[in-house]
């Protein structure tokens, strides 16, 4: 007789910095895993294509939930990150004169509230007041995300207990009595091979509906952006950190250790919305291997948007003083999601669901890089 499907406690399908996560949480449990990627490496989206602000609850002025939650987790991460983290800047954040959705003096509250230094400043070598109605000296730190993915990366290999298979997607996937049985295609041959999971994690994020669909299972309610993150050297901003808010605004700071400065704009930096449950763009009728259900990666994509860098440094320059310097040196792509659900209070909760109990499969959802203790808190062998 020939032997059946090889068989996993836990098969995670993402390989982003909350599956791998995962996985490692459960190898050293002694489970076995199965880390499934589409990518032909780990960490290469979302998980290396943002700010690397490391929040503190600052940013969410308007979500105290998830500012609560962003300032619990911090301490944690930044502990066992410490040689991937940047402290040595001053962080400012900023209230726009007009058009904010919150003023200076209830910025000020919400940071007492929840504890965070805040300094009222009354001038800056660098920064305009004049544009502004308030800023104030923080304290917040950055991750390093090509440090922080490389270090993963070698966490998972020295795990016996994880079987890592990048390029590779799952077609099927039928409920047994008491596990999950997938088919799972190599994209590189398209070659196919069966496995069994006991339990399941959707750790796709912007794909999570995809997977959700394919098990038989419901969506959760999102919506999603083509994000462009512009990267960018200046010698008069190379310790200093500002971000804009609460509205249309924009944020510029240390990209982790790099030396380089990370442009964001509420305004610029998401180029297309969709408000599907899906990611669904009219991008994606250009490119026979982006689809709303298996989404590719933009950085190689050909019909990726043009930069809006020169807007981003416009709308940024209007609170830097003629004498900053910005040289731009390139951007990359990812697209973002988050649930429809926050779009008022713009918070980013972490939604780890249980769409199944028997077999188990979780979906987890996350935006933010300091949450990923929230595993441990809810996935159980």
């Amino acid at each position: 007789m020939g032997k059946g499907p090889k068989k996993y406690d836990f098969a995670i399908i993402g390989g982003g910095l909350f599956g791998v996560y995962a996985a490692i949480y459960l190898a050293k449990q002694g489970l076995s895993v199965l880390l499934l990627e589409k990518e032909t490496q780990l960490m290469t989206k979302a998980s290396v294509v943002n700010q690397a602000r490391l929040h503190s609850g600052y940013h969410y002025p308007r979500s105290i939930a998830t500012a609560l939650m962003s300032d619990d987790n911090k301490a944690r991460f930044t502990r066992d990150h410490h040689d991937f983290i940047h402290r040595s800047f001053d962080k400012y954040y900023a209230i726009d004169r007009y058009s904010s959705f919150t003023d200076s003096h209830q910025f000020k509250r919400f940071c007492d509230f929840i504890q965070l230094k805040c300094q009222a400043v009354d001038s800056h070598p660098y920064i305009r007041l004049d544009s502004l109605e308030g800023l104030f000296l923080t304290e917040e730190y950055t991750f390093d995300p090509i440090l922080i993915a490389q270090y993963y990366r070698q966490l998972v290999k020295e795990q016996a207990n994880i079987s890592v298979r990048c390029y590779q997607q799952v077609e099927r996937a039928e409920a047994g009595s008491d596990s999950w049985h997938l088919s799972i295609r190599q994209l590189s041959d398209q070659s196919r091979y069966e496995v069994q999971a006991t339990q399941v994690i959707n750790a796709t994020y912007a794909n999570s509906n995809g997977v959700n669909r394919l098990f038989g299972l419901s969506d959760i309610s999102l919506m999603h952006e083509i994000a462009e993150m512009a990267f960018v050297s200046s010698p008069q901003l190379q310790d200093i950190g500002l971000t804009i808010m609460d509205g249309q605004f924009a944020s510029i700071m240390p990209y982790g250790l790099s030396g380089l400065l990370s442009l964001s704009s509420v305004a610029y930096t998401h180029h297309k919305v969709s408000h599907s449950p899906l990611p669904q763009f009219d991008c994606q009728t250009s490119v026979a291997d982006c689809q709303p259900n298996f989404p590719a990666n933009c950085n190689q994509c050909s019909a990726r948007p043009i930069t809006n860098y020169n807007k981003m440094k416009r709308q940024i320059e209007r609170y830097l003083k003629p004498a900053v310097e910005l040289f731009y040196l390139s951007s990359m792509f990812t697209i973002k999601s988050k649930l429809k659900a926050n779009h008022i209070d713009d918070g980013r909760p972490t939604e780890i669901a249980i769409l199944s109990e028997n077999p188990r499969f979780y979906c987890i959802f996350a935006g933010k890089i300091n949450s990923i203790y929230e595993i441990e808190k809810v996935v159980k062998p």
